[in-house]
């Protein structure tokens, strides 16, 4: 718990825009204004103040804003706190949250990618996962599919090893939760079933032909932005 604490709050103190960011993790805790401020028994109007800039937040309300969110959270059963799976997990090579929202036109210019069904470049992503498609088929359970989205669904899921691409498409389908995009990470090919069913699921698809170690390079300096 102290790890994802640590890094809501160094987000927001390191951050050039700490408006933004304290809007990006409410957002992401799916907590209104008011009910942010109601924890932190402050007025609604004062969190608008921080989120636009007005307010400069100092330690002392930074950790306030940390521990409401971590408790409004807690209080609804710990959804997005139960999201959260260190690196590591097998099936999973690398997860994290973008510092800042990224659009996902931006994204597929850092990684050179292609599109395969029709997109909405405009669409805000809070972070990625990459995960093994083989690994992930032979270990992982129903429920360890949930925590491949991290902290939010407004996601990029990459796949490797993707032969067809019609696995990764039918595991999606059959989670409960759908991610922003699904990226196909040097695939030998995709068929015209795999982007069928991305279509029929409303799910942006694209490809990219950088490995894995490029992939991480380039989202890395997306965040330093």
């Amino acid at each position: 718990m102290d790890k994802l604490e640590d890094k809501i709050a160094g987000e927001i103190t390191m951050s050039d825009d700490p408006g933004r960011t304290i809007r990006k993790w409410r957002n992401m805790f799916k907590a209104s204004q008011t009910e942010l401020a109601d924890k932190m028994d402050i007025a609604p109007s004062v969190i608008s103040d921080y989120e636009k800039n007005r307010r400069t937040p100092g330690t002392k309300l930074v950790k306030n804003i940390v521990d409401s969110l971590i408790g409004i959270d807690k209080e609804k059963g710990g959804e997005i706190i139960k999201r959260f799976t260190p690196p590591g997990q097998e099936g999973i090579i690398e997860m994290d949250e973008f510092s800042d929202t990224v659009n996902l036109g931006r994204l597929i210019e850092h990684i050179d990618g292609e599109c395969l069904t029709d997109i909405d470049k405009e669409r805000t992503l809070y972070g990625y996962t990459i995960i093994d498609s083989l690994k992930a088929i032979l270990s992982m359970k129903s429920f360890d599919y949930l925590r491949i989205y991290g902290w939010s669904t407004e996601r990029v899921l990459f796949f490797t090893g993707v032969e067809h691409g019609r696995s990764p498409m039918v595991a999606i389908r059959a989670s409960p939760l759908t991610p922003a995009v699904v990226a196909y990470v040097q695939p030998k090919k995709v068929d015209d079933l795999s982007i069928k069913l991305a279509e029929l699921e409303g799910l942006p698809l694209i490809k990219t032909d950088y490995n894995v170690k490029d992939i991480s390079k380039s989202l890395k300096k997306i965040k330093v932005i």
